[in-house]
């Protein structure tokens, strides 16, 4: 496959894809088309970086669909010199997105061998930093957070991501329940975090968002 071939696959998948789902902010559609996917996935895995689900990556982790993480984007609507928290950070992808939108960007992944794959692809970007740690402690040191960008699916957001942005601060993440994943937008105020759902779509799921077993009698 040729550097043609996948440039020629990425503009099929912006038209097909993307802005037949309500993705046509002409900034994302920019960086997506400028950011070449297939560089954020396994050799064997490059033929697959333009169809329309997640692409494995193996540690139990996928690459989430294109669809999912633009849809995101466009909910966020992340503006140049926002401090952006980006959890689930796969290979560096949704990180190089983001800092093509101009944001300065925190990107945390648990999987040491995808946070190594991230620092070597995103290695000569500024504004760009990979930590590896558990998804759900975010990254303390570095709050507050003007948005919280979740590339993935979880049961419920983690306090301690919340408590990461700062009051009017937006979060997007896609949330799972009972087999349906829904992407979701939310925002801290001074009294709490409040989501609403935009719109059911496939993500992958991120691990470590587990709800709390709760107990009947």
């Amino acid at each position: 496959m040729t550097e043609q071939n996948f440039r020629a696959m990425r503009r099929a998948m912006v038209e097909s894809q993307l802005r037949t789902n309500d993705v046509n902010d002409p900034e994302i559609i920019e960086a997506i088309l400028a950011e070449p996917r297939e560089n954020y996935l396994p050799e064997a895995r490059r033929d697959a970086a333009y169809i329309d689900r997640a692409v494995p990556l193996g540690a139990g982790r996928a690459l989430n669909p294109p669809l999912a993480t633009a849809r995101l984007l466009v909910a966020a609507a992340p503006r140049p010199g926002e401090h952006v928290l980006l959890i689930g950070a796969a290979t560096g992808y949704a990180a190089a997105l983001l800092a093509r939108l101009g944001c300065d960007v925190v990107a945390v992944e648990d999987a040491p061998a995808l946070a190594d794959h991230a620092r070597a692809q995103l290695k000569d970007w500024a504004g760009i930093t990979i930590e590896t740690g558990p998804l759900a402690a975010g990254s303390k040191k570095k709050a507050p957070f003007d948005l919280l960008f979740v590339d993935g699916a979880v049961e419920d957001l983690s306090d301690a991501l919340i408590d990461q942005l700062k009051v009017d601060g937006r979060a997007v993440f896609a949330r799972a329940e009972r087999g349906v994943t829904r992407l979701c937008i939310g925002t801290r105020t001074a009294g709490g975090f409040g989501a609403r759902v935009l719109v059911d779509s496939e993500a992958a799921p991120l691990p470590g968002f587990a709800k709390p077993t709760s107990f009947t009698f």
